[in-house]
């Protein structure tokens, strides 16, 4: 993906919350931008196979 591709925005973050994300992404050898972004990934998969899963779940008791 090309930096062009990329959309950007202001987050804003407690402080608090700003440096345990910045401890997390020094301890995972990432920058602060890509461990959001890393988490955020994660979390948008794991909700796209929650669904997928509840869906053939439903569709199995037709």
């Amino acid at each position: 993906m090309l930096m062009a591709d990329r959309k950007s925005f202001l987050l804003r973050i407690s402080p608090e919350l700003f440096e345990e994300l910045n401890r997390w992404a020094r301890d995972d050898l990432r920058s602060l931008n890509g461990q959001i972004e890393f988490l955020l990934r994660d979390a948008v998969r794991k909700q796209r196979d929650k669904l997928k899963s509840a869906a053939e779940d439903g569709s199995e008791r037709e």
